[in-house]
């Protein structure tokens, strides 16, 4: 792996983790096993999500971006199914993660239209 990849893997999990850890508290929850729960299963689903962003493109014909909306899909599938099942107070985890992944999906969108100059 090259340093540009590791460097994303990185740098997008941790951006992942703040902003879906802002979501949780935003959403008034505060069980800390949750918590531990969602940095958890954040841990998993972003790195292959990133991972395969970087590395489909480049081994098919397949544009970036239209994989965007399958790998952001699988995210919230995988992480909502792990919610349910391990999850103590998510009430409505598949809700939970497509409103938690696209609050981090859109905020990771804006910080990079702004530190790409719009």
């Amino acid at each position: 792996m090259n340093v540009a990849l590791l460097s994303s893997l990185a740098i997008s999990l941790a951006l992942t983790l703040v902003f879906e850890a802002g979501f949780y508290f935003l959403a008034g929850k505060r069980n800390k096993k949750d918590l531990l729960l969602l940095v958890l299963v954040n841990t998993i689903t972003n790195p292959v999500v990133v991972l395969c962003h970087w590395l489909v493109p480049l081994y098919t014909q397949l544009n970036a971006a239209l994989l965007l909306l399958p790998l952001e899909a699988f995210a919230v599938l995988t992480e909502g199914a792990l919610y349910k099942k391990f999850g103590l107070d998510f009430k409505r985890p598949y809700l939970f993660s497509l409103a938690a992944n696209s609050f981090s999906f859109a905020i990771g969108m804006l910080l990079q239209m702004i530190v790409n100059g719009f």
